[in-house]
């Protein structure tokens, strides 16, 4: 099972980010959890200085932007 972690205070992007990452966990047919991290020293703890940012697997992928679906198919991959 991938954990997909949005790190963001729930920002348009945020909100943005977090559907194109299930969107494209759902396409890929795999098993996976997101949980949504808003506090900012939580945040911060990541190593996160922008936001919104997507982790997978404790990884950070991407931080400042929201990439296409297809981009975090790669990532999710």
């Amino acid at each position: 099972m991938k954990t997909i972690k949005i790190l963001g205070t729930g920002c348009p992007k945020c909100k943005k980010l977090a559907e194109a990452a299930e969107q494209a966990a759902k396409e890929l047919g795999i098993e996976y959890r997101i949980e949504k991290v808003t506090k900012l020293n939580d945040i911060m703890s990541y190593g996160v200085m922008v936001t919104p940012a997507l982790m997978v697997d404790g990884e950070v992928k991407i931080s400042g932007k929201v990439p296409a679906v297809e981009q975090i198919k790669e990532m999710l991959s």
